[in-house]
């Protein structure tokens, strides 16, 4: 598996807040759907929510 940084922003409940996720996965797709999952448990968010700005290998 390969080492992937996803960048983007989410809706807090005063803005937008950026952040930079690294984590492992198969492929893009999956290390998207990974941190659309995070943000929706730990923040209860819905994937209109996040903005994913840039994934880089």
């Amino acid at each position: 598996m390969d080492e992937y940084t996803v960048t983007g922003r989410w809706n807090a409940r005063d803005g937008w807040q950026s952040f930079e996720k690294a984590l492992e996965a198969e492929n893009e797709d999956v290390a998207v759907e990974h941190v659309y999952a995070e943000f929706g448990s730990r923040h209860g968010l819905n994937r209109t929510q996040v903005e994913i700005a840039e994934v880089s290998a």
